[in-house]
């Protein structure tokens, strides 16, 4: 009770100041709450919340344009993209998807974006600046993760209830290669080498690790925090440190982080967070993590170097994803 009051207050002083977002570099933490449709804007400081954006319904991934000046939210309700301007906080223009969109990635070389869209079982490639979708790629049922490649030529895509990562010709458009993983494949990341892709399987409570060349599994890592049970571990976000050397996987109903060594594969440690850690994010000099806490209705800001939380920051319900503008 206590935490929701607390909540309120800061949002409904945002009544009387509101501190406009700046350009890139601000540091400010962005979070996208599912079921109060809003976009809270956190300052990195003060740890106070100092904007409130209403958005489409149901907003989840968010990514940022190459120079900050636009940020992309994905709204599954509303089947669009919004379109916010970062200095003004205000939404600027949508983008039309498929059905239910919930995680995409950007090429701005190419003008594209591609869309998970989870009731349509496709991935939608849209052109940016026609506001349109060029094709839309068959997928597994539910897809979710979606990476395009550092060169622009190959997308990947999880299928949620295939077990699948599909391997796409970004170009031509449809599924070149695919590859069964444990159950229920949610998100990726790469190591800074290409070599590796790593993908979360939430209901197995692993990370599978794919070769990118040969496209098989090649490796998994285990995950079951002190006093939990095994069926709590339901691992979904992922970061990777710029050098590599350490990656960060939220677990879920599990209400922790794991910290692992990628060279071995083996867990370092365990960070406690809040209810049903989803969405993950680190800040670009490496020190600070974000983890945003689905059914704690609250995000929480970690040291890396000591391995601590610093606080939990009460924000909207449902928090789904935190970026940070740096």
């Amino acid at each position: 009770m206590l935490r929701l009051i607390v909540a309120l207050g800061l949002i409904l002083g945002l009544a009387f100041a509101v501190t406009p977002a700046a350009a890139k570099g601000t540091g400010l933490i962005y979070v996208s709450n599912e079921k109060s449709n809003n976009i809270l804007v956190i300052d990195p400081k003060s740890y106070k919340i100092v904007n409130d954006i209403a958005v489409s319904r149901r907003p989840r991934d968010m990514h940022f344009n190459a120079d900050h000046t636009k940020l992309y939210v994905a709204c599954g309700d509303d089947d669009d993209i919004d379109v916010l301007d970062v200095a003004s906080g205000k939404v600027v223009g949508k983008l039309a998807t498929g059905s239910s969109p919930e995680t995409f990635a950007m090429d701005e070389a190419r003008r594209r974006i591609y869309v998970s869209d989870e009731e349509a079982s496709t991935l939608a490639i849209v052109d940016m600046d026609k506001n349109i979708i060029e094709k839309e790629v068959p997928t597994g049922a539910e897809p979710e993760g979606v990476m395009v490649s550092k060169d622009g030529k190959t997308v990947y895509v999880t299928s949620e209830v295939g077990d699948l990562v599909h391997e796409i010709d970004a170009d031509r458009g449809y599924v070149t290669r695919d590859v069964v993983v444990a159950t229920r494949p949610r998100r990726f990341a790469a190591t800074p080498d290409g070599k590796e892709l790593w993908v979360s399987t939430e209901m197995a409570g692993e990370v599978n690790i794919i070769d990118r060349q040969k496209f098989v599994v090649t490796g998994k890592i285990d995950f079951l925090p002190p006093g939990m049970r095994q069926s709590d571990v339901t691992p979904v976000g992922l970061a990777m440190t710029k050098d590599g050397k350490t990656a960060y996987v939220t677990l879920g109903h599990a209400a922790h982080v794991a910290v692992v060594d990628v060279a071995t594969r083996k867990v370092l440690d365990y960070i406690l967070v809040g209810k049903r850690s989803w969405g993950i994010t680190l800040s670009d000099d490496q020190k600070t993590l974000y983890v945003a806490n689905g059914l704690g209705d609250d995000i929480t800001v970690i040291d890396t170097a000591s391995r601590k939380p610093i606080i939990a920051i009460p924000v909207g319900r449902v928090p789904w994803g935190v970026v940070v503008d740096e």
